[in-house]
């Protein structure tokens, strides 16, 4: 199975600087968008099908052009989950998951989870994200109890260590590399998930977003705040995790994970 996460930073703008073509070339099993900034009315659903993915589901926020998430999938799902029950997170559009049958592994099914974290730009947001990131980890330690077999895949807007930023010294008091918001990923991923792109890779310089300005991307001055995280009892069928950095439709890139079974 392969997964590719992407924040496309608008799905439409994305299509018109020609992410369907990539999406064609890349052929994943599975692409969770973050940041989709659409609801599905206002997207031509039909180009994503010609591309191979006749299942497509979307969670839009309820304020237009705003935040929002969507799986495109070639594999049928035996489930949909729209969003977490909790209200406020709920509002937003951040949250959309996908089970998958999976006869081979235990409990016989692995699902597939679309994340899209808020950043903490100013005081009160920064407040809302850390109360978030509280909610969703006690979200997910309950739900793992019915589902061990669990990939999240998103922009989680924190870096999670030095190597994962151009600079931490000028940056250490930034959001998105707080230290309150590293603690955070750190625990989530002791808690029994593994990074799967530094399961393969270890080196740095190694992003998934760039500034627009002082032509951060060229320079290569950015920071890896999206992750392919991957549930423990997955990890012997972990098979490969890349950034996808040439692909330029976003001011993000795609990460991808592939799986063995």
């Amino acid at each position: 199975m392969k997964i590719i996460s992407y924040n496309v930073n608008g799905i439409r703008a994305a299509m018109r600087k020609g992410f369907i073509d990539w999406l064609k070339a890349a052929n994943p099993d599975v692409v969770c968008i973050q940041e989709t900034k659409a609801n599905i009315d206002q997207v031509d659903v039909a180009e994503i099908e010609k591309a191979g993915y006749p299942y497509h589901y979307w969670f839009s926020a309820q304020k237009k052009g705003y935040s929002g998430v969507a799986i495109f999938t070639k594999i049928i799902p035996n489930h949909v989950e729209y969003g977490t029950g909790i209200d406020y997170m709920d509002f937003e559009g951040r949250n959309i998951r996908v089970d998958f049958d999976a006869p081979s592994l235990p409990g016989g099914q692995i699902s597939v989870m679309s994340l899209y974290l808020p950043s903490g730009t100013n005081i009160q947001r920064l407040e809302h994200k850390l109360t978030y990131m509280d909610d969703f980890r006690k979200y997910i330690d309950n739900l793992r109890k019915d589902i061990p077999n669990l990939i999240i895949c998103g922009d989680y807007n924190v870096c999670h260590k030095a190597i994962d930023i151009h600079d931490p010294v000028r940056n250490k008091n930034v959001s998105g590399f707080l230290p309150v918001e590293r603690e955070w990923l750190d625990d989530f991923m002791n808690s029994g998930f593994i990074d799967s792109f530094r399961h393969f890779n270890k080196e740095p310089h190694n992003y998934t977003w760039w500034s627009y300005r002082a032509n951060a991307r060229n320079n290569n001055k950015g920071w890896r705040i999206d992750y392919n995280l991957v549930s423990e009892p997955l990890k012997d069928n972990l098979k490969r995790a890349v950034i996808l950095s040439d692909a330029k439709h976003s001011d993000h890139c795609p990460h991808l994970v592939e799986l063995e079974f």
